[in-house]
């Protein structure tokens, strides 16, 4: 075979594989169930097909945005407003580390924080099952209340609904938030760009691990915690070292890899993750191994990934790491042009796989 011949073969193969890679970034979840499962609060591709069929004709019919942490809301004074809600639903509600009240508040004030937003006052909305322990529900309250004195944050005002016994496992909790973007501070993954650097704020799936150890089911025992906190400090510090951060997430339901495969679909482009990077405390990796869960997919509750440029990635560590929140902050990967739209993962073998979005439910209410 002469050397044109073997380079068209070549170039023939590397043809056949971007198309493939191609039709797979094309394709989005469908929604194919007949009746709402557990899967569908996951995190991945079952919530975003259930997001796609119902929720978005419904509420965002023809809106071309991308699906962030919270709304940002133009006021006619010039400011903007993010706007976040969300609901908690974890078991058991209390567990190492926190408490369904300490995720209400750091999960909504997280979400405020992830736009650029400093927060400014939350709501709290309960549903509570007939027979819950009112000193449970004190605890639980009484969490709630520290968790947003440690944000410098107020709850000014809610709802409570009671429920028939066995209607609503025990308590659930819903909150909202409104936070102020400053003037200048635009983030969003329009913004990203090829060469971009990708960090992470510390390890990965301690949250996830924690509340599945907490239930007892699985006869494991282990010293993990969740990783609960507000992001807020850490989103200043970072923003004030690295003024040109293109995009912020906070890692929760469905993991970094989930988090990593919205950012490619909404920048189209690739991100290129380091599988001897990736951060998981030894703990964490030997109860993932045994039940057979990739860490990249199990939640946090008090870490980010950001994207910096490249001339500003230093300084950007410098600050995570000098903050309590980030002091495990590391370089996780980096933005490339091609395959565009999906999340690729150089292994420590030397070669290179697909990370998709999280499939069904490894992990269910844990958040």
């Amino acid at each position: 075979m002469t050397d044109t011949a073997r380079d068209a073969q070549t170039s023939d193969r590397e043809a056949a594989v971007f198309e493939r890679i191609e039709t797979f970034r094309r394709r989005r979840p469908r929604l194919l169930d007949d009746v709402v499962t557990l899967a569908h609060g996951a995190g991945g591709k079952a919530s975003a097909a259930l997001l796609d069929a119902v929720f978005l004709p419904a509420f965002a019919a023809g809106s071309a945005e991308p699906q962030t942490d919270a709304a940002v809301l133009a006021l006619p004074s010039g400011e903007r407003l993010a706007f976040s809600t969300d609901s908690y639903v974890v078991k058991p509600l209390r567990f190492p580390g926190g408490s369904v009240g300490h995720l209400a508040v750091h999960g909504t004030v997280n979400d405020l924080a992830m736009m650029g937003a400093r927060p400014i006052a939350l709501s709290a909305a309960f549903v509570i099952e007939e027979g819950f322990p009112i000193d449970d529900l004190r605890e639980i309250v009484a969490d709630m209340a520290e968790a947003a004195a440690g944000v410098g944050v107020s709850i000014v005002t809610g709802d409570t609904k009671v429920v028939d016994r066995g209607a609503a496992d025990g308590l659930y909790v819903s909150t909202a938030g409104i936070g102020l973007i400053p003037a200048g501070r635009e983030l969003g993954a329009s913004k990203v760009t090829v060469g971009d650097v990708v960090l992470v704020s510390g390890t990965m799936g301690d949250h996830g691990t924690a509340v599945m150890l907490a239930r007892g089911d699985l006869a494991l025992e282990a010293d993990i915690s969740s990783d609960t906190a507000p992001l807020h400090g850490l989103m200043e510090s970072l923003l004030h070292a690295a003024p040109g951060t293109r995009w912020l997430r906070d890692s929760t339901r469905g993991g970094v890899g989930t988090v990593c495969n919205e950012l490619a679909r909404d920048s189209n482009l690739t991100v290129v993750l380091e599988e001897t990077a990736l951060p998981v405390r030894p703990e964490v990796a030997a109860a993932c191994e045994l039940l057979g869960i990739d860490p990249l997919y199990v939640a946090n509750e008090g870490k980010l990934v950001a994207v910096v440029p490249p001339d500003e990635a230093d300084a950007a560590l410098t600050a995570m790491r000098a903050h309590p929140q980030g002091s495990d902050a590391l370089r996780l990967g980096e933005i490339h042009a091609e395959p565009p739209g999906i999340v690729v993962l150089r292994t420590s073998m030397g070669g290179t796989r697909i990370v998709d979005m999280l499939v069904g439910d490894p992990l269910p209410r844990i958040c």
